[in-house]
C-alpha cells in the first residue's frame, strides 16, 4: 500500500516553482526577504528561490539570539544580513515588566502570565519565545519594504495544524512555498533539491534557547504526528481504531484541537 504522505518531489518542486513565479509576476515584484535559520524549512524553502530570482534579489536573513556557527549552505551570490536580537528582546521585556509592575502590586489583580521567576518561569519562556518571533518579522518586513520585497514564510502544514507558530511572528508572511506540505513532505522535497544531509539529519528546532528542539517540546515525532494529522485533518476517524498504531494518538489530537483557535483568530463578525 502506498504511504498517502509520499510525493514526487520533481511534481512538488515544479509545482511550487511555477506558483512563485506566477506570484512574483502578478505583484510585479522581484526581490524577496527570508528568514534563514539553517534548518530544513528555511532552507528548503530558499533552494527554491534560488530555482525563480537571481541570487541578487534574495536577502537571507540570520536572525539569533545569540551568536552561533556559520550556516552550511552555499549563499553564493545571495545577500545575508545578519542580526542579533538579544539586546532588542531584553528591551521589550523590561518595557513590559515595569509597565504593569504598579498592577502587579494590587492583590485583587490576578495576571499570573507577567510574573517571572518561580513556577511560572516555563511562562515566562514562552513569552520570551513569542516576543523573538514577533522581533524576527518586524526585522524581516522592515526589509521587504527598504528593498520592495516580499517576505517568504517558512511555515510546514504540520506546524500549523499543531499550532507550533507565533500569531503575528513566524506566520506572518507574503508568500508560503512549502505550507501545503507536511514536515515529512518537506524531507523528501528537501532530498530532491540536494539540500545538505547536515541539515536534513539534525534535529528541528525554533532557535529559541539552546537544547530546544520541537519533538521535545511535543513529546512525539513528526513522522508520528503526521500520519495521524492526514488521517484526522478534514476527516472523520474513530480514535479507538488508530489508537493501536500510533501510541501518542491522544496526545497529539489535543495538541491539534488545542491549537485550533490560532486558525481562527482574530475573531471578527
Amino acid at each position: 500500500m502506498k504511504n498517502p504522505l509520499s510525493i514526487n518531489p520533481k511534481q512538488e518542486a515544479d509545482k511550487i516553482i511555477s506558483f512563485l513565479k506566477k506570484t512574483f509576476k502578478e505583484q510585479r515584484i522581484d526581490k524577496v526577504v527570508l528568514g534563514l535559520s539553517g534548518g530544513i524549512d528555511s532552507t528548503t524553502a530558499l533552494y527554491l528561490l534560488r530555482e525563480v530570482l537571481p541570487a541578487k534579489n534574495i536577502f537571507a536573513v540570520q536572525i539569533d539570539y545569540k551568536p552561533r556557527k556559520n550556516l552550511e549552505i552555499d549563499l553564493k551570490g545571495i545577500n545575508v544580513v545578519n542580526f542579533l536580537i538579544k539586546e532588542i528582546v531584553g528591551k521589550f521585556e523590561d518595557v513590559i515588566e515595569d509597565s504593569v509592575k504598579e498592577f502587579l502590586s494590587h492583590e485583587s489583580l490576578s495576571l499570573p502570565f507577567l510574573r517571572s521567576g518561580g513556577p511560572l518561569s516555563k511562562v515566562k519562556k514562552f513569552r520570551l519565545g513569542n516576543i523573538m518571533a514577533r522581533v524576527r518579522m518586524i526585522i524581516l518586513f522592515d526589509l521587504a519594504k527598504q528593498i520592495n520585497g516580499l517576505v517568504c514564510g517558512t511555515e510546514n502544514k504540520s506546524e500549523k495544524l499543531l499550532g507550533y507558530f507565533t500569531r503575528f511572528g513566524d506566520s506572518a508572511s507574503d508568500i508560503e512555498p512549502i505550507s501545503h506540505l507536511y514536515k515529512t513532505q518537506v524531507y523528501q522535497l528537501a532530498k530532491y533539491l540536494k539540500v545538505p544531509e547536515k541539515i536534513i539529519d539534525q534535529s528541528p528546532t525554533a532557535g529559541l534557547w539552546n537544547g530546544q528542539t520541537d519533538e521535545d517540546d511535543f513529546g512525539f515525532t513528526y513522522e508520528e504526528a503526521d500520519q495521524v494529522l492526514y488521517l484526522v485533518d478534514g476527516r472523520s476517524q474513530d480514535i479507538k481504531k488508530i489508537k493501536k498504531d500510533f501510541p501518542n494518538v491522544e496526545k497529539i489530537i489535543n495538541r491539534f484541537k488545542d491549537n485550533g483557535f490560532k486558525l481562527k483568530t482574530p475573531y471578527s463578525l
